[in-house]
């Protein structure tokens, strides 16, 4: 017997901001019949593809240390940089810059959301496949 992932959950002080947000980042949309609207404890959003869902939960206390899990995103078209520059436009910091750090293959920059949750963006499949 083994068990799956139902969906993704992130703790976090303001869900409705949160996953309007991540959203952004994503390309996920509101569950069909349940949007998320402000004031909501609890929001859900989903990929229309994969129908992968992540869940954000309001709970009184902050962040307080580096996350034990996080996402690594790959960007669906683009460029890792490309992809780079439209996060910190909606409001990602940057963490860390691991570009180059570790040889070809390897570079990633760690970000921040809006709520101070890490995050890596990795080069895109097309950059990792291109020969060189």
């Amino acid at each position: 017997m083994t068990s799956f992932i139902s969906h993704t959950s992130i703790d976090c002080v303001n869900a409705y901001e949160l996953s309007e947000w991540w959203k952004q980042v994503l390309g996920y949309v509101d569950v069909d019949g349940d949007p998320n609207l402000p004031g909501h404890e609890e929001c859900m959003i989903l990929d229309p593809q994969t129908r992968h869902s992540v869940l954000f939960i309001e709970v009184p206390e902050p962040k307080s240390a580096k996350n034990r899990i996080h996402f690594d995103l790959r960007p669906r078209e683009g460029t890792r940089d490309e992809e780079l520059e439209r996060l910190l436009g909606i409001g990602a910091t940057v963490v860390a810059d691991h570009r180059g750090k570790y040889g070809p293959g390897t570079a990633w920059v760690t970000l921040a959301d809006p709520e101070g949750n890490e995050l890596c963006i990795l080069r895109s499949q097309a950059e990792v496949d291109a020969p060189g």
